[in-house]
């Protein structure tokens, strides 16, 4: 694993588990912090917007079933959750991941897997970093547009033709062509579909 860019939390209560997750982890390049169980975890809940949790399931006090429930409840915070445990069963399993866990791990764990599946959720955050990254930029153009390069801008995002835009706006398509050319080169897109994708990317609330 090269240029990590998030961290993994450990939460499990036997610290001779946890100590060979974080060392293997880290062996890796990986950022991993441990937490003795849930309460500590929360009690000291990391400041990161994107982070993948692991968590074991059987732990007194909270269980791990509870950690997940808590992080689902964290709406700007974008934290895959891996769950491992030496107590599974199926129907456990499948009311985990509709709960969002993306993976379920039995003990012993084995240390290619688990580094495999770690890799895929930090890979997702990457991905949506990236996104997060360029939506950012779309707005910072968006920002540059006049209320009117504005209004052809969602128009076009919508899909409608110069003569569609003009009727709507009530100006000539001569004019509309005029925006729309100033348009693109505000968002630095070097044709249409580049300039659709911005706006899908920047999504409704723009």
């Amino acid at each position: 694993m090269t240029a990590i860019r998030h961290s993994v939390f450990i939460i499990d209560d036997d610290a001779a588990v946890r100590d060979s997750l974080l060392y293997l982890l880290r062996s890796e390049g990986v950022r991993a912090r441990g937490f003795a169980s849930g309460a500590d975890f929360f009690t000291n809940l990391p400041e990161d917007r994107s982070a993948c949790v692991i968590t074991d399931i059987r732990m007194p006090g909270m269980e791990g079933g509870e950690v997940v429930r808590r992080l689902a409840e964290f709406k700007d915070r974008a934290w895959p959750v891996i769950v491992f445990t030496g107590h599974a069963d199926v129907a456990m399993a499948v009311q985990l991941m509709k709960a969002g866990v993306i993976d379920f791990i039995e003990k012993p764990f084995e240390p290619a897997r688990m580094l495999e599946t770690v890799k895929g959720a930090l890979d997702q955050l990457d991905d949506l970093a990236a996104r997060q990254d360029m939506r950012l930029e779309v707005e910072r153009k968006t920002a540059t547009l006049t209320p009117r390069e504005r209004q052809v801008f969602d128009a076009l995002i919508e899909g409608r033709s110069n003569k569609e835009i003009a009727q709507l706006l009530s100006i000539s398509p001569r004019t509309v062509e005029i925006f729309r050319s100033k348009v693109m080169e505000k968002m630095q897109a070097d044709s249409l579909s580049a300039l659709v994708k911005m706006g899908l990317l920047a999504g409704p609330d723009l």
